[in-house]
Formats: C-alpha cells, sequence, structure tokens
C-alpha cells in the first residue's frame, strides 16, 4: 500500500509537470514586445505545483488587457514577502489552483487604462496591490489598489513600500492606537515590515522599541531599535529586566510558542497582534508534522484570563482587508499619509537586494533563510548574474530548518544563494 501511495504521488507529479510544461518556453526579451499567437506575450513567473522550489519557472505568458475599472501597468520591480513562500508551500487557508502567477505588489509605469478609470494617464508612475499576478512583465488591477508614486521614489522602492509600511502603519495606529511614550515589541525587526514598525516608531516621541533579530543582523539595525535581542535568546526576561511591566504593544509574524510569551509581555491595556506565522515555514516544503508541531505549540488563548488581565489579542491581514473585505478606501487614505511622511523624509523603504525573474528561487531562498535587512525586489530589467547558470536551488529540497542556514546568511548577504 505505501509503495502504490509513492506510485500515485510520483504519477500526480509527472502530471503537474507535464500540464506546466505546455506553456510557453522559457527565456525571452524584457519589453514583453514577443507575441503569442494573435495576442502579445511577456515573460512571468509561474508556479506549477504547491511544493519547493522547483515549482516556480519563468516562462510566457499572454499579455493580460485592462477590463472596465483596471489599469494596464508595464511593471519595473515586484515585491518578495514571506507570505510567497507560505503560497508557494500550499501552507495558506483556501489557496489558489495552480499554475498561477505570484506575488502581491508591483511598481511601473501605466500603459493602458480601462473604460470608467478616471485620476490617472498613461506614463504615470505608480505602485499597486495585485491579486496575485504580480511577478510579472505586465499587470492589471482595478484602479483602486494603485498609487501614484513620488517623483524622487524609485520603482525598487515603491515596489518595496506597499506591503511593509500600509501592514506596519495599520497595526501600529488603526489597530494598536500606537501613542507617546509606549513600548513595542517587534519579530524579525531587520525584516521589510519590521524595519518600517520601527521607522513609524520613530515618528511619535518617545516610543521605546524592542526587537528580535538574526545576531548577524544587529549591527546593521541597530540604529533603528531601542533594544535589540537575538532573535533565539529568551527575550522575554530580557525585556522584563528592562521593563518590568512589560510592553504596551507585541507585533508577533512568528506565531507558535511566541504567542504564549508575547502574551505574558502585554501591560494592562496592551494589545498583541499576530499578523503572520512564519515559524509554520521550516523548511523548503510543507511538512504536516512540522506544521501541527508549531500550532501546538500556540498559546491557547481564555476570555477570561483576557477579562481578568485587561489584555488585547488580535490578528491583522492587509491582504484580506484589501481583496476579501472591501476597504480600499481606507487603505487609500493611509497610503496618502504615508506618501507623506516619505516626501518629509521620515520614512524610507529599506531594500535588500534587487533579482532578476531568472533569480526568483534563489531570492525566495534568501528569505526562508533569514538572510535578508529589509526587502527584497525583484527587478524585471534586471539581468541575471552569470552565478545563475547553475541552478543550485534544484538540490535545496531537503526541508532544511531555517536556523541550519542562519550562521552562513552574513555571508550571503547581497549575494545569490550558494549551495
Amino acid at each position: 500500500m505505501a509503495k502504490e501511495g509513492v506510485e500515485k504521488a510520483e504519477e500526480t507529479e509527472q502530471m503537474i509537470e507535464k500540464e506546466a510544461s505546455k506553456e510557453p518556453a522559457e527565456g525571452g526579451g524584457g519589453d514583453g514586445s514577443h507575441r503569442l499567437g494573435d495576442a502579445q506575450e511577456m515573460r512571468a513567473v509561474v508556479l506549477a505545483g504547491f511544493g519547493g522550489l522547483s515549482k516556480l519557472r519563468l516562462t510566457r505568458k499572454a499579455m493580460p488587457e485592462p477590463q472596465d475599472g483596471e489599469l494596464k501597468i508595464r511593471v519595473k520591480a515586484c515585491g518578495l514577502n514571506f507570505i510567497d513562500l507560505m503560497v508557494r508551500q500550499g501552507n495558506i487557508d483556501n489557496p489558489p489552483k495552480t499554475p498561477l502567477v505570484p506575488g502581491f505588489e508591483c511598481s511601473g509605469i501605466v500603459e493602458a487604462l480601462g473604460d470608467s478609470v478616471k485620476g490617472y494617464e498613461i506614463g504615470d508612475r505608480v505602485m499597486a496591490f495585485v491579486n496575485y499576478n504580480a511577478w510579472a512583465e505586465v499587470v492589471c488591477t482595478p484602479v483602486e489598489f494603485v498609487y501614484k508614486i513620488p517623483d524622487d521614489m524609485s520603482f525598487s522602492e515603491a515596489a518595496a513600500f506597499p506591503m511593509n509600511f500600509v501592514t506596519a502603519y495599520m497595526m501600529l495606529f488603526e489597530v494598536a492606537n500606537l501613542r507617546e511614550g509606549m513600548s513595542v515589541l517587534v519579530h524579525s525587526a531587520g525584516g521589510g515590515v519590521g524595519q518600517a514598525v520601527a521607522q513609524l516608531c520613530s515618528t511619535i516621541p518617545n516610543v521605546t522599541v524592542f526587537g528580535t533579530a538574526s545576531t548577524f543582523k544587529h549591527e546593521a539595525i541597530k540604529d533603528s531599535v531601542t533594544h535589540l535581542f537575538d532573535r533565539n535568546a529568551d527575550y522575554v526576561q530580557e525585556v522584563k529586566r528592562i521593563s518590568a511591566e512589560g510592553v504596551d504593544i507585541v507585533l508577533d509574524c512568528l506565531c507558535g510558542d511566541n504567542t504564549g510569551k508575547g502574551l505574558s509581555l502585554l501591560k494592562p491595556l496592551g494589545t498583541y497582534i499576530l499578523y503572520g506565522s512564519s515559524n509554520m515555514v521550516t523548511g523548503e516544503t510543507k511538512s504536516f508534522f512540522s506544521f501541527a508541531k508549531s500550532w501546538w505549540q500556540v498559546e491557547k488563548v481564555n476570555p477570561i484570563k483576557l477579562y481578568e488581565e485587561n489584555k488585547v489579542i488580535a490578528g491583522f491581514s492587509l491582504l484580506n482587508l484589501l481583496f476579501k473585505q472591501g476597504r480600499a478606501g481606507l487603505i487609500r487614505g493611509v497610503v496618502d499619509k504615508l506618501l507623506g511622511l516619505y516626501s518629509q523624509k521620515k520614512i524610507k523603504p529599506m531594500v535588500d537586494s534587487l533579482w532578476a525573474l531568472e533569480e526568483v528561487k534563489e531570492a525566495m531562498q534568501r528569505i526562508h533563510d533569514r538572510g535578508n535587512i529589509g526587502k527584497l525586489i525583484l527587478d524585471v530589467e534586471k539581468t541575471p548574474t552569470p552565478l545563475m547558470a547553475n541552478d543550485s536551488t534544484e538540490t535545496s529540497e531537503a526541508g532544511e530548518e531555517e536556523e541550519d542556514h542562519e550562521g552562513d546568511s552574513e555571508n550571503k548577504e547581497r549575494m545569490p544563494f550558494i549551495q
């Protein structure tokens, strides 16, 4: 029976690969001017099926055209986020069908307008949220998810802006009501959201920021937070040593046993916000054992205890807020405020590194290894480096734990993945 199950799995895998191979051949020019039948074609990153990095490939697809209320954007840069790893593994609630083009944010130039679109012109420089399909040379998205960018903002900065800064702003000011004199604990302080949180906290007087991050990142980010701890250290005791009462706000993108730790650190009237679960991604491919183990470690929340201790627990998902709950108007107001802070030079996206579309596997591996300081960007016009000729990510399917690579991450900063 076990042998039969393996054979079935292999047969399914072959069917997925065969279906994906029907896509046009990989490669092509960067101007998206090739033709596919009677339609123009473009380059796009396609996820053939859920699993490891081998499921990603660069191929050609028919170029989309804007529908009523949509803008067509010639993409210059795309953002990579940890949620993209979870999507690749199928490690999200109600994952979409594959094959699909991943990616949720991009920047570029308006190339065409759908019917009833107002306020934009062809040639406008914009950034946008996209409900998948961002990792391509051209995307179409409803006008309510598109925002003009300042003249002095680069396309790479613009691609690093929407997800990170809107998420950070919403959690701090809309959910937790950050005010002068408060204290905040943020995990993954060296990542894109972590750095956005630190910058936004600096706009409010006397806010104390506690951060956890891998040791090799400390030198680069030490000036952005008040107190910085190693991600593997006992940060609960370290925080209490500095602030016996704990903190006012905990921003948790890790989940697992950090849930209980975060709740234990909250002051009365404090707010704990879960906005991710990166500890669920423990290996290259989805492991149900690791997934179950991580969830088992999650603190079981007792409502009576919350009532007695005057604590608030909340969750935040920007993508759900935008695409499922219809709060695009609210987000537009937040983006306007953030762009105001950018023009005042109070905030600025931190870009870790730029990668060609052909290098998406290596870029995704860098996020998995927690090697990035700031945001990783897919630069659509970038030429892949010669080192990419040996696709070393094909051999990284063993499902290593994140910590296995952390000792090497410092040497790999801003470099392609080397097995």
